[in-house]
């Protein structure tokens, strides 16, 4: 079977990634004492999608995995993974576009309060 290049085409953090999510998602099902058989069912998906998801395969969708991490009680960390208040490069980069003197246009003197 041919891998589709999609997934050829992952940059190694990527697929680093994808496997953490996986695993810590197998050891949070572990460690709550739920099978594979009951977990696929909470989450209305195959044993075998359940294997994909836990070995990280990109080829499962986000939405599965967000469906485990609600199985889990762990859906409200999906909400934060792009949020804007933590993007440390985007705050920088505003910081530097902040202007160093704000002057008054010529001829608003006497518009300002």
């Amino acid at each position: 079977m041919r891998t589709p290049k999609s997934k050829a085409a992952l940059p190694l953090p990527v697929k680093h990634a994808l496997r953490k999510l996986g695993q810590d998602i197998a050891l949070a099902r572990k460690r709550r004492r739920i099978t594979t058989t009951l977990m696929s069912e909470r989450a209305f998906i195959t044993r075998n999608t359940l294997k994909r998801a836990e070995s990280g395969d990109a080829g499962v969708s986000i939405g599965i995995y967000a469906t485990l991490l609600f199985v889990l009680g762990m859906v409200d960390r999906l909400a934060e993974l792009a949020d804007p208040g933590r993007d440390a490069l985007a705050v920088a980069l505003e910081e530097e576009r902040i202007p160093r003197r704000i002057r008054t246009p010529r001829g608003a003197e006497g518009l300002l309060p």
